[in-house]
C-alpha cells in the first residue's frame, strides 16, 4: 500500500475531474493535486456515438488518457474503494490518499429499466458504456452483426442510430412520440424525424418495448406493447444514466432527488471540505428550479470552474445556478439545437409563455453557393418578455446560435434586449441584417 498525502483529491478524470483539476491549479497554484481513475483510459462521452460510423470509426480515436493534458498534476491509475470524510483519507487499490479537499467526480453510469435488468445479461444486448474496453467490445461485436434494435430516442441513441445506418446497418429507433422530444417540441422533431426516415432507419415511435424475446441465452428480438415484434442481431439500450453515487453515499453523503449528491451552488456538500461536480451530483433547472435530470458536459464543465475556483475561498458571489439544458447535435447534414425549456415543458409548468419561430436563408444574397435554410424558436414568458427556450435548425452554426441564446437565457434577457442587438453580418458567414434569425423570431413574440 502506498501512502500519499495531497492539498486536492479528485475522484474521476472525465470532462469535469479534469476542468476541476485545471481550475484549481489555476487558482490555488501551491497545492498539491492528485487525480484518480479506475481505468488508464477512458472514451470522450459525446464522441462515443461517431466511434461506430465513418467519421472516427476507431475506439482509440475518441481516447481520454487518465488526467489528459492537464499539467503539474499527479495522476493515478487505480480504484478508490472507500472514502473516510472524518479522517480525510480515500483508500484505494493500490494507495492511501490522505486530502485536504475532495472533489467527487465519478460521472454517470447507464440506467437501465427494470423490466430490463436481467437482459444485459444476454450476449447481445448492451447498454451503452462508457468505459473504454466496453465501447470497444461493442464495436467488435457489431462487425458482422445486421439488424440493430435502439431502445430510447434521446441523443445518444439518435445520433448511433445514424452512425450505425453509414456503415450499412438495418436500424430500427424505438421509443416516445417524438425522438429527441425533451429538448425539441414536435414541431421541429418531426423535421429530424424526416431526416432519419430519409436515410433508411426505421422509426418505432409511439411505442415500447415490452420484452426481449430470447432463444438460447440471445435476444432475437423485442416485443413492443401493441404486440407488434421487431428482429433484432443486437439490441442496444440507449435509455439514459444515472449518477454514479455508490462510492458517496457509503460515504455518508447526502443525496438529491434523482439520485446526485447533494451540491451547494458552489458545489459544496454538507462538509464544506468535499464537493461534487458533473453527472454525479444533484442539479436544478434554471428556469423551473426543479431538480433536473440533464447530463451534459458542458455542464459538468461550468460546475467545474466553480467547484475549481472555491476550494479554499470564495472568488465568486455568483455560483452555479443550474442546468439551461443546452443541446446541440447534427442529424444528416442538419444542425439541430435547443436551450431551456420547451413549448412542451413551458405547459407542463403552466408558464404563461409566447413563441416566435422565423426561417430564412444563412447567407445573404441567398443566391450563394452553401446558402441554406436555417429555423429559429423563441420561448419568452409573456408579461416580462424573458427568454427562457430556443430551438435551432440549420447549418453547423445553428451550433453557436444556440449558445447566444443560452446567454441570453442564462443572463436573463428579454425579447426586446433581443430586438435591439446588435450583430456582425457578412454575405458569406450570416443572414442578412435585414432578417437575422434570432431578432426575426424575437419580434415574432411580440406577434404571438
Amino acid at each position: 500500500m502506498n501512502n500519499i498525502t495531497t492539498d486536492i483529491l479528485i475522484i474521476g478524470a472525465g470532462p469535469s475531474g479534469l476542468v476541476a483539476a485545471a481550475t484549481a491549479h489555476e487558482n490555488y497554484p501551491d497545492k498539491t493535486i492528485v487525480v484518480v481513475k479506475s481505468d488508464e483510459k477512458g472514451q470522450v462521452p459525446c464522441g462515443i456515438p461517431y466511434v461506430f460510423g465513418e467519421i472516427l470509426n476507431d475506439v482509440e480515436k475518441n481516447a481520454m488518457p487518465c488526467g489528459g493534458e492537464v499539467p503539474n498534476i499527479t495522476k493515478i491509475v487505480d480504484t478508490i474503494q472507500k472514502v473516510d470524510i472524518d479522517a480525510k483519507i480515500a483508500t484505494a487499490t493500490q494507495h492511501a490518499i490522505a486530502f485536504d479537499k475532495l472533489i467527487f467526480a465519478t460521472g454517470s453510469i447507464p440506467f437501465v429499466h427494470p423490466s430490463f435488468e436481467d437482459a444485459v445479461m444476454l450476449e447481445n444486448v448492451f447498454a451503452i458504456e462508457k468505459k473504454y474496453d466496453e465501447v470497444k467490445r461493442l464495436k467488435e461485436y457489431l462487425q458482422d452483426k445486421q439488424k440493430i434494435v435502439i431502445i430510447g430516442t434521446g441523443f445518444i441513441g439518435v445520433e448511433l442510430a445514424e452512425q450505425l445506418q453509414s456503415v450499412g446497418k438495418e436500424v430500427t429507433i424505438v421509443g416516445g412520440r417524438h425522438i429527441l422530444a425533451n429538448s425539441f417540441d414536435a414541431d421541429m422533431a418531426i423535421k429530424a424525424e424526416e431526416i432519419m426516415r430519409s436515410k433508411g432507419i426505421r422509426l418505432a415511435l409511439g411505442q415500447h418495448a415490452k420484452t426481449i424475446l430470447r432463444h438460447d441465452n440471445r435476444a432475437r428480438g423485442i416485443e413492443l406493447f401493441d404486440g407488434n415484434t421487431i428482429e433484432a442481431d443486437v439490441i442496444i439500450l440507449a435509455t439514459g444514466y444515472k449518477p454514479n453515487t455508490q462510492l458517496a453515499q457509503e460515504a455518508g453523503l447526502k443525496l438529491a432527488r434523482y439520485g446526485g449528491i447533494w451540491v451547494d451552488e458552489y458545489m459544496r456538500t454538507r462538509n464544506k471540505d468535499i464537493f461534487a461536480v458533473g453527472d454525479c451530483c444533484g442539479r436544478r433547472d434554471f428556469i423551473t428550479r426543479d431538480p433536473s435530470k440533464v447530463m451534459l458536459a458542458s455542464t459538468s464543465a461550468a460546475e467545474a470552474r466553480v467547484a475549481g475556483s472555491s476550494l479554499y475561498e470564495l472568488k465568486n458571489l455568483k455560483g452555479f445556478n443550474g442546468t439551461i439544458a443546452i443541446f446541440s447535435t447534427m442529424i444528416g447534414d442538419r444542425a439541430f439545437a435547443s436551450a431551456g425549456v420547451t413549448q412542451d415543458r413551458a405547459k407542463e409548468e403552466t408558464i404563461d409563455y409566447v413563441t416566435g419561430y422565423f426561417e430564412g436563408m444563412n447567407r445573404h444574397p441567398s443566391t450563394i453557393g452553401d446558402a441554406s435554410k436555417q429555423s429559429v424558436k423563441l420561448i419568452a414568458m409573456r408579461n416580462s418578455g424573458q427568454i427562457i427556450g430556443g430551438q435551432v435548425i440549420g447549418d453547423k452554426e445553428a451550433g453557436e446560435i444556440i449558445n447566444i441564446i443560452g446567454l441570453a437565457i442564462e443572463a436573463g434577457l428579454t425579447i426586446h434586449n433581443i430586438i435591439s442587438l446588435q450583430v456582425a453580418t457578412q454575405p458569406l458567414l450570416t443572414a442578412a441584417p435585414t432578417t437575422y434569425p434570432i431578432i426575426k423570431a424575437a419580434q415574432n413574440c411580440l406577434n404571438g
